[in-house]
């Protein structure tokens, strides 16, 4: 498997298991504290007319959105269990977590709603890949026939959400509208 280190597979299996919520658990501090430094940017925006080009408020403008929002709306709905709840999805996870950032979540209470959800999140994806693994050996065809059905249920999904989900007009009093 092209990233993970070779000694994984030829293991026992908690070796994939801890490499996954080492590595879960990296980027998801990663997106909270690049999100929390984000909002510092967001307030020197709000304090100062200089600041409004600067690196941290470009990054900013690109936590505001429709994205974020329902993250936000999410994390104030299910409150402290949002975040390990946000681990069993793909994509919005990370918008949770960069919206606990964002709202300068405190980090003791982040890091310990995040906790059992890197553990659910590893769980999930060592079960996967030695599924997937287990799969290879036995016949590369049958994997490449499970990768193929995989992504035309992904290409599918996502044709069908464009389909259903109608464009929102623009606003052209927006400071992001063209």
């Amino acid at each position: 498997m092209p990233g993970v280190p070779a000694f994984i597979f030829d293991g026992p299996w908690w070796g994939l298991f801890a490499f996954l919520f080492c590595v879960v658990l990296l980027r998801t501090q990663a997106t909270y504290w690049l999100a929390r430094w984000a909002r510092t940017g967001a307030d020197a925006v709000a304090d100062r007319a200089e600041d409004r080009d600067s690196r941290r408020a470009g990054f900013a403008r690109r936590l505001s959105g429709p994205g974020m929002e329902r993250a936000r709306a999410f994390i104030e709905r299910r409150g402290f269990l949002a975040i390990p709840l946000s681990f069993f999805t793909v994509g919005f996870q990370t918008m949770v977590n960069a919206a606990a950032g964002y709202a300068r979540m405190r980090f003791d209470l982040y890091t310990l709603a995040m906790i059992p959800g890197c553990l659910a999140w590893a769980t999930i994806y060592t079960a996967i890949a030695l599924s997937l693994w287990e799969v290879w050996l036995r016949s590369p065809w049958l994997l490449a026939a499970a990768v193929l059905v995989l992504a035309a249920a992904v290409v599918g999904l996502n044709l069908w959400r464009r389909r259903a989900v109608p464009a929102a007009p623009a606003d052209p009093t927006s400071p992001y509208a063209s």
